[in-house]
C-alpha cells in the first residue's frame, strides 16, 4: 500500500492519478475531507498532516511513502516530525522523497535546496530505504508571471543569462510513481525537461503559443524582491527566490537529464506542450501570491 502525502499539491495530485490508472493500492494524506473530493474514484483518504500524522497502527498499513511538502520556513521541522512519525510506528517504509535538483550540493545555498538537505540527512540518520526525485525547476513557477505577461507583455526575472532546464509537475509525477512501484532506494533521480531555455527563449516561445508579443525583462534583485513584497510572497520565501534566481543566473540550473526517458519510456514535456496545456491560467489567472506546493 502506498500512502501520499500532499496528495492535492500539484505533484502530488498528479501522482495519485499517475498509481490510480496503474491500479496501485494508493491512500492520500489530505487535511481535511473536502480536500479529496476530486481524487480518483479507486484512491483512499485518510484525514492527516505532517504535523497530525496518522497513528502508529495506521502508518504500519502503508510499505511505501511518498514524501512531500511545501518550500516554507517549517518544512524541515514537518518532515522530520513526520519520518520520526514512521520511525516510532515500528515500521521500515520505502520513503520516496520529493527534493529539488541542488539539494545533494553542499555548496548550494539555496535556502529550498537546504531544507530538502536537511531532511536528507535526518533521513539517512534513521536508517529508512530512501530514493530521492530531484527535479530541476518547475514550469508551474511560470504561472506566478501570467500577471505581468498578460498586462504588459513581460516576463520580469532577475536571471540574466541563466539557462533553465524546466520540468513539467505531471513529468515530475510520472518518475515517483514509477520509483514508488520499483525504484531501488538509495537513487537520486535528477529531472528535467528536454531542453535548458534562457529567460529570452520562455518569453519567445510564450509568444508563439499566445500569438501575442512577450518579451524578458532582466530586472535588478532589488526590483524583484520589492516586486514580490507588494505581491504578498511572504519575506521567507521571497528571500529564497532571489537565491534562486542567483543559482540560475550562475549557470546551475542548466543540466538537461534523461531521466524522463529512461525511467517512463518516454519523452518529457517541451514548454510548449505545457503552455497549452495551462492557457486558460495564462488568459485568466487570478492575480495573488502563494506559496509553491509540491
Amino acid at each position: 500500500m502506498i500512502l501520499v502525502t500532499e496528495a492535492t499539491a500539484p505533484v502530488g495530485q498528479r501522482l495519485v492519478e499517475e498509481l490510480s490508472d496503474a491500479h496501485a493500492a494508493t491512500t492520500a494524506m489530505v487535511p481535511v475531507q473536502a480536500a479529496a473530493q476530486d481524487l480518483p474514484p479507486a484512491v483512499g483518504y485518510i484525514e492527516a498532516t505532517l504535523d497530525d500524522p496518522p497513528s502508529a497502527e495506521v502508518l504500519r498499513e502503508f510499505d511505501r511513502v511518498f514524501l512531500t511538502s511545501p518550500a516554507r520556513e517549517e518544512q524541515v521541522e514537518l518532515e522530520v516530525y513526520f519520518v520520526d512519525a514512521l520511525v516510532a510506528a515500528g515500521h521500515r517504509p520505502h520513503v520516496v522523497k520529493l527534493a529539488a535538483d541542488g539539494f545533494q550540493d553542499p555548496d548550494c545555498r539555496v535556502r529550498f535546496m537546504r531544507n530538502h538537505r536537511q531532511v536528507a540527512v535526518h533521513l539517512e540518520g534513521t536508517g529508512l530505504p530512501v530514493t530521492y526525485l530531484a527535479p530541476g525547476i518547475y514550469m508551474e513557477y511560470l504561472l506566478a508571471a501570467t500577471d505581468a505577461i498578460r498586462e504588459q507583455g513581460l516576463i520580469p526575472a532577475p536571471a540574466g543569462d541563466g539557462r533553465v532546464a524546466f520540468v513539467a509537475a505531471s513529468d515530475v509525477a510520472a518518475v515517483g510513481a514509477r520509483a514508488l512501484a520499483s525504484g531501488d532506494p538509495g537513487d537520486i533521480h535528477v529531472i528535467t525537461g528536454p531542453e535548458a531555455l534562457g529567460y529570452a527563449d520562455v518569453a519567445a516561445r510564450v509568444s508563439a503559443v499566445f500569438a501575442r508579443q512577450v518579451d524578458y525583462a532582466d530586472i535588478p534583485v532589488d526590483q524583484a524582491r520589492r516586486d514580490m513584497r507588494e505581491a504578498g510572497v511572504p519575506e521567507w520565501h521571497a528571500g529564497g527566490m532571489i537565491e534562486l534566481y542567483d543559482w540560475i543566473s550562475g549557470g546551475a540550473c542548466d543540466e538537461v537529464t534523461d531521466t524522463v526517458r529512461a525511467v517512463v519510456g518516454e519523452d518529457p514535456r517541451p514548454l510548449e506542450h505545457w503552455l497549452n496545456e495551462h492557457r486558460g491560467a495564462f488568459m485568466f489567472h487570478a492575480s495573488g501570491a502563494s506559496t509553491q506546493r509540491f
